[in-house]
């Protein structure tokens, strides 16, 4: 049976932590949903992942910084293909509004 979902609803009232969301999966993918309010990553910690992760803001605004480069102002509808091993974090996500991010991790 085929089962229709709503990327805007089920969103959990009490964000103390960034909502992961497993949407499906293959051998060499995961497509997953995020969602901050207010969240970053911690002090001096970088994302250095396996695979190449194409990230999407479907709503709300975010900063994302990489190595040794300027940080990146997201806002709804940009996107951004991360290569596999390019250290980056989440600066800060909007504080008072939902941030849905759509990520795509592949090989």
């Amino acid at each position: 049976m085929i089962t229709k979902r709503n990327i805007f609803l089920d969103i959990p009232d009490n964000l103390r932590d960034e909502y992961f969301e497993e949407i499906f999966s293959g051998d060499q993918f995961k497509l997953e949903r995020i969602i901050s309010k207010g969240h970053k990553s911690p002090p001096d910690f970088w994302y250095d992942q396996d695979k190449n992760e194409f990230v999407m803001l479907i709503s709300g605004s975010a900063e994302i910084s990489f190595e040794n480069e300027p940080a990146i102002q997201l806002v709804k509808g940009d996107y951004l293909i991360i290569p596999s091993h390019k250290k980056h974090r989440v600066e800060k996500t909007d504080p008072v509004h939902p941030t849905i991010w759509m990520a795509l991790h592949f090989k």
